[in-house]
């Protein structure tokens, strides 16, 4: 069995058919159907069946399909890691971060990545950290950045900034020095709707202690949230770097606690694929960009953990 032969095997399940494989392999057609005999005869297998409209593939054809698609999977990469060896590496990668994160650090990294990688190119795809991580698992990015992602074997985290949450208000509102939790449920809020990386942390921290919020509103970005509470609609709870979107500088805001609340950034990375050279450069500029590192208080007792 040769990985030459797997190819042509793939080619021609994805084709549809022998005939359509071999303009795609640029390949005689009786040449590709001699490979593909030679292939099923080392195997002991029937792998193809010929219908009136193409091929399709045999239970023992369908189980190859998965493994042949892996090798050549590992193949590209073992070469492309080769090739990069004594050369700046060109090639693409995407990065997933949610959308108040890429605005920040969009240009620093695009600037950074340029200087290191002149070949490459990269692509930043915005979303809610729910999505990004989906994402991430399927393969449709390399790396991203997610706000307190949930556990999972398939990722690895890397932690970069840990910031308080804060109730913030609408505007002229007079807050005390320091919210309790369970003084939140006093306060009429705006929060961003499910599913939501803050959310997601609210429950996880009220929902133990019997907190119940007065949730008025739920909306899905949180330039629309600083809006709804800067016209006076309710109150909601954000990390202070949310604040520097358009509206919120002004707003009244007050630590939560104690205990606090703390959000995390993470870079998170597969565990499954191997990492080329351009993506652990590109893990190592997202690390050495400016995050603002919090420290917790000597009274907190809630961490945060990953």
């Amino acid at each position: 069995m040769e990985l030459r032969q797997l190819l042509y095997f793939v080619t021609v399940v994805d084709a549809g058919s022998f005939s359509r494989g071999a303009v795609a392999l640029n390949l005689a057609q009786p040449s590709l159907s001699r490979q593909i005999a030679l292939l099923e005869a080392d195997l002991g297998q029937r792998l193809l069946v010929r219908t009136g409209r193409g091929v399709t593939t045999t239970d023992a054809g369908a189980a190859l399909l998965v493994h042949a698609r892996a090798m050549l999977d590992i193949s590209r990469r073992a070469r492309d890691e080769l090739q990069e060896l004594d050369e700046s590496p060109g090639g693409r990668i995407v990065v997933g971060m949610p959308p108040r994160v890429a605005l920040g650090l969009s240009t620093p990294l695009i600037q950074q990545f340029r200087e290191r990688f002149p070949r490459a190119v990269i692509t930043i795809l915005e979303g809610l950290s729910v999505s990004l991580r989906e994402s991430l698992i399927a393969g449709r990015l390399d790396l991203a950045l997610l706000f307190d992602p949930a556990a999972s074997p398939q990722l690895s985290f890397q932690p970069l900034m840990r910031e308080k949450l804060l109730l913030v208000a609408p505007p002229k509102s007079k807050l005390p020095a320091r919210v309790g939790l369970a003084a939140l449920a006093n306060y009429p809020m705006v929060l961003p709707s499910a599913p939501n990386a803050i959310r997601h942390l609210l429950d996880s921290v009220l929902g133990p202690r019997r907190i119940e919020l007065q949730v008025l509103a739920e909306v899905g970005a949180v330039h629309t949230v600083l809006a709804l509470v800067a016209t006076g609609v309710g109150c909601t709870i954000l990390p202070e770097s949310a604040l520097g979107a358009p509206g919120g500088e002004a707003l009244p805001r007050a630590p939560i606690g104690p205990p606090s609340i703390w959000n995390a950034l993470v870079l998170a990375t597969p565990t499954a694929r191997p990492a080329t050279r351009l993506v652990r450069g590109t893990a190592e500029v997202l690390q050495e960009l400016d995050f603002r590192r919090r420290e917790t208080d000597p009274g907190d007792i809630y961490r945060l953990s990953k």
